[in-house]
């Protein structure tokens, strides 16, 4: 089970939670769009991210001067002034310098804050800051001037930002700035991302790296709450060492200077005894070490605890047992930190908690004592319906503010993916409603393991928290990608065929939306010029990112993903040409690229991330998109060839990370299928053979020696011709081994084991495998080596192959025998490539008789077979001094 939860958030302004959305106005194009992945890569240069509240066009435009004059206020602040200056010089300011007015002369002049900037405001047009709730600002640019002023400091950092973001980047004067008006403020107050997740903690660079991220995107919350710290958690009584602590200072200080509150989140609840003067006083005492470095926002998460198993026999005499117990317990434990700790440290936040229910709106008795009995000004965190919510509604929202009685901080786990770690979760933030925000206290999102990686759904996460009226999730991302590839258009197209290739997540649920696209049409249409143009984007793309990306972070966070990417990308491309000449009809090219992609694909699934434990875990991109692609290459080549090949698996199970579904047909008992959820009554995993055929032994080998308990306990086995009406073959209880031997004369094509009740244990199937009853039998010479077998050579599986333990003497034969005479145009016979030609002679038998057809030309040879039944085939081997193989001799 998982669930990375914590605690996170400031208060800044929780009256800020229900500002109206009604009438704003978003950029130029951001409402009525019918092709959202077409806009996000024709974003203009120079918009503003998050897209403001209301922007308006003027039709004037300034000029970068050579130099340029910066009248601020006095009180104007140091870090937006800094990021003013930052921003001209690098439009091409040679000089930007300071003045109490705007000198005479051409110059451009760039006002900040102050009475010269609402004085400029108003000549402009554009409204002041006048009525503007917390953080918001107006910016203009246009008639030879900028202004920009904030409602408080960090509106002036913000106004700061979204010039930033207008001005272009020149290394010379002269530039061209279209004149624009803005006029912004958030949709809720408290914006963030929370280090909650478990798994290896972020590094200190990554973290100071962050908060700059933070503060340029209108983010104003980082929460500290990694689950492997264990100063908050299992020693959370215990000091910080100083050089820890000297860390956490130089946090709380950058995320002071990009205006992000540091919330510092205490998870006591593995062991506090809630009815403790001692452990009140260890907590409070933990607070005081944080406030006295700059701390000002604390959190209490009690998430992923037990509350019916008590910590001390104290707290059970006084509270007693259950979920009002527990509720109460919690409750008390938080108005005395609420009570003795914040309310006497002025410029504290508001508390904050996050509830040991914190995943649905259902009511409860725990519920219901945090209702009643906690402080009403602390902040309750809540990760929607379900601990990673697909989708978030207002709805759901207002029922959350309604069952906890208190103001509601998301805590959205999206992009995390401790629980998935073999993915990256590179797709936007989407699946919440339009008015969310309104209903809230905030919005606060957990990321990934992978810092720099994460900054792609947090980009659109910001982007969606301050101004969710305009948000488009496709559009963002496709910002996302841009901005973090620098403009460059090269490192953009790599980034994006990257993030598709790992698109896909409870939020977005289909994966490579685009490289999908791709294959469909190329279903549709048949051009291979375009997929193949797609498909070597992302072959391409970890080399270009490895050499252009600027944020290496990125590229050491990926590196797994991106070597992966490049091989899916080449075992897809070999899976293309082989479809092509397959249809062509160029068997030995076909061939020969059939038997390259085997190793393409073990090497694609070879690339593992390694855990803090040192576990290494392979990775997955574009799973079920490229994947898929290449077993259905496969199996068109199978048609043609007229072979059934390897029976394909499926469920209605979820997978548990990498143990995918197609392992339980990959002849392999060491490597196996693992759902990720247990059976329910009429849970299925299924074969489908290809074609009818008749059915041999079934053998259903499940459970592992980890998990020897997931199994299906009790089942059916059952059979079908068409997928949809089912015969009963046998039924199995209590027994992960599962063997059985059909009537005489039973065929089918699917066979599935369905649980007929629900368990509790997932469900481990190694092995899946139905025997057939032998189309052609194998006998004669040189013998198998050990591990193969002669029926490899004629078992409906070019895969498969028949090895011999040694070299063949002259005049030894490999014989064929079909089931019954069979009418055929040729004989094919498939060997590994580099397979002499002439090492034997091919013939047949008609009437009793053998007789020449030709002799092995290499790796692929196809003999025209003549009139007439054939009862046999046969090669003659000529006494070549390596041992022959052979993947599969074939009449058709």
């Amino acid at each position: 089970m998982h669930r990375t939860r914590t605690a996170a958030a400031t208060a800044l302004a929780l009256a800020l939670a229900a500002i109206p959305l009604t009438g704003m106005s978003g950029p130029p194009g951001a409402a009525g769009r019918q092709d959202p992945a077409r806009e996000a890569r024709d974003r203009p240069a120079g918009a503003i991210s998050p897209a403001p509240q209301s922007v308006r066009p003027r039709s004037d435009r300034v000029t970068i001067t050579p130099a340029v004059t910066v009248v601020a206020d006095p009180k104007a602040d140091a870090t937006a002034l800094a990021v003013v200056s930052k921003s001209l010089r690098d439009a091409g300011a040679d000089r930007v310098v300071r003045a109490e007015q705007a000198p005479a002369g051409r110059r451009l002049t760039v006002y900040v804050d102050g009475a010269g900037a609402a004085s400029a405001l108003r000549d402009l047009g554009a409204r002041g800051t006048g009525g503007l709730p917390a953080e918001g600002y107006a910016l203009a640019v246009g008639d030879g001037r900028i202004a920009l002023a904030g409602k408080d400091a960090t509106g002036t950092y913000y106004a700061a930002q979204s010039l930033r973001q207008l001005l272009p980047r020149r290394d010379r004067p002269g530039a061209q700035v279209r004149g624009t008006a803005v006029r912004d403020w958030p949709a809720t107050a408290l914006r963030g991302v929370i280090e909650g997740f478990y798994g290896t903690p972020w590094s200190h660079r990554a973290r100071l790296d962050q908060l700059d991220f933070y503060g340029e995107h209108k983010m104003n919350l980082y929460v500290y709450s990694p689950k492997d710290d264990a100063y908050l958690r299992e020693k959370w009584r215990d000091p910080y060492p100083a050089d820890r602590l000297a860390e956490l200072k130089e946090l709380v200080d950058r995320a002071r200077q990009r205006h992000v509150e540091f919330s510092y989140a205490l998870s006591p609840g593995l062991s506090v005894c809630y009815s403790s003067e001692a452990d009140l006083r260890a907590l409070t005492a933990k607070f005081q070490t944080l406030w006295d470095i700059g701390v000002r926002t604390f959190a209490v998460p009690l998430d992923d605890i037990s509350y019916t198993d008590w910590n001390c026999a104290a707290d059970k005499d006084r509270f007693g047992t259950g979920g009002w117990a527990a509720g109460t317990a919690q409750a008390h434990l938080l108005n005395r930190v609420n009570q003795e700790f914040i309310a006497r440290h002025p410029g504290a936040r508001p508390l904050q908690m996050v509830p040991t229910e914190y995943y649905d709106v259902e009511p409860s008795p725990y519920k219901k004592a945090l209702a009643a009995r906690l402080d009403g000004n602390v902040l309750v965190e809540w990760t929607g319906v379900g601990v990673i919510a697909p989708t978030m509604t207002v709805a759901q929202a207002r029922r959350a503010r309604e069952v906890f009685g208190h103001p509601i901080l998301t805590w959205d786990n999206y992009p995390v993916n401790d629980y998935v770690t073999n993915r990256l979760l590179l797709g936007p933030f989407s699946g919440r409603e339009k008015g969310l925000p309104g209903q809230l206290a905030g919005i606060t999102a957990n990321p990934m393991i992978q810092p720099a990686a994460s900054k792609l759904a947090l980009y659109t996460v910001a982007d969606y928290a301050w101004n969710d009226a305009a948000y488009d999730a496709r559009a963002s991302w496709g910002a996302a990608i841009e901005e973090l590839a620098g403009g460059d258009a090269r490192t953009a197209r790599a980034l994006r065929a990257f993030a598709d290739a790992n698109y896909s997540s409870a939020l977005n649920p289909r994966q490579a939306t685009e490289l999908a696209a791709a294959i469909e049409e190329f279903d549709h249409d048949g051009d291979a010029r375009r997929l193949d143009a797609a498909l070597r984007d992302l072959q391409d793309a970890p080399a270009v990112l490895r050499e252009r990306l600027a944020d290496r972070g990125f590229v050491e966070d990926g590196a797994p993903w991106l070597d992966a990417a490049h091989a899916w990308g080449g075992a897809a491309r070999t899976a293309l040409r082989l479809i092509e000449a397959t249809k062509a009809g160029d068997g030995a090219r076909a061939w020969e690229l059939r038997q390259r992609i085997p190793e393409l694909v073990r090497t694609a699934r070879s690339f593992v991330y390694v855990d803090m434990t040192g576990r290494k875990i392979p990775v997955l991109v574009a799973d079920g998109v490229l994947d898929t692609f290449v077993e259905d290459a496969l199996a068109a080549h199978d048609e043609a060839l007229g072979v059934i090949g390897r029976p394909k698996a499926s469920t209605d199970l979820p997978v548990h990370q990498d143990n995918a579904v197609s392992r339980m047909t990959d002849g392999d008992d060491a490597t196996y299928f693992w759902s990720g959820a247990a059976p329910r009554a009429g849970s299925y995993v299924a074969v489908d053979l290809h074609a009818e055929r008749p059915l041999g032994t079934v053998t259903l080998s499940m459970g592992r020696s980890g998990s020897p308990d997931d199994y299906l306990h009790h089942g059916v086995l059952e059979y079908s011709s068409d997928d949809k009406t089912w015969r009963r073959l046998a039924a199995f209880d209590a027994t992960p081994e599962v063997r059985v031997t059909p009537p005489a004369g039973t065929t089918a094509r699917y066979l599935r084991a369905r649980a007929v009740q629900a368990q509790d244990n997932w469900l481990v199937v190694r092995e899946f495998t139905v025997a057939g009853a032998d189309r052609v039998a194998v006998s004669g010479g040189p013998p198998a080596a050990p591990g193969s077998a002669l029926r490899s050579a004629a078992d409906q599986d070019p895969a498969t192959a028949y090895r011999a333990a040694r070299a063949a003497e002259q005049g030894e034969a490999l014989e064929f025998t079909p089931d019954a005479p069979r009418s055929a145009r040729s004989v094919t016979v498939l060997r590994p490539q580099g397979a002499p030609a002439g090492e034997a002679s091919v013939e047949v038998r008609r009437g009793g008789v053998w007789r020449p057809l030709g002799t092995l030309s290499g790796a692929y040879t196809r003999l025209a077979a003549g009139d007439g039944a054939i009862e046999g085939v046969r090669l003659v081997w000529r006494g070549r001094a390596a041992a022959p193989a052979v993947n599969e001799v074939i009449l058709r």
